[in-house]
């Protein structure tokens, strides 16, 4: 199992009632997988919040779901507008 920090932003805090969070996921985590234990957790409205938002892994910015992650994971909505 992998352990990873999550932290939200913007509307996504919103969403969550919280800043950041710590989340369990398999062996070789991505971010689909990401998505899928953070609407489950959070709910319809962070569902659809993780379908637009970006994803800052290290020093990349990722939408690819296939993508591993890392030990912390920064979820971006879109800011303005998107």
């Amino acid at each position: 199992m992998a352990e990873v920090e999550v932290r939200f932003f913007a509307a996504a805090i919103d969403a969550a009632g919280t800043s950041k969070t710590v989340v369990e996921l398999g062996e070789s985590p991505t971010v689909g997988e990401l998505k899928t234990v953070l609407a489950d957790r959070y709910g319809e409205r962070m569902a659809h919040i993780l379908r637009v938002a970006a994803y800052l892994i290290g020093d990349d910015l990722i939408r690819d779901e296939a993508h591993p992650v890392g030990s912390r994971v920064d979820v971006l909505p879109p800011f303005a507008g998107g």
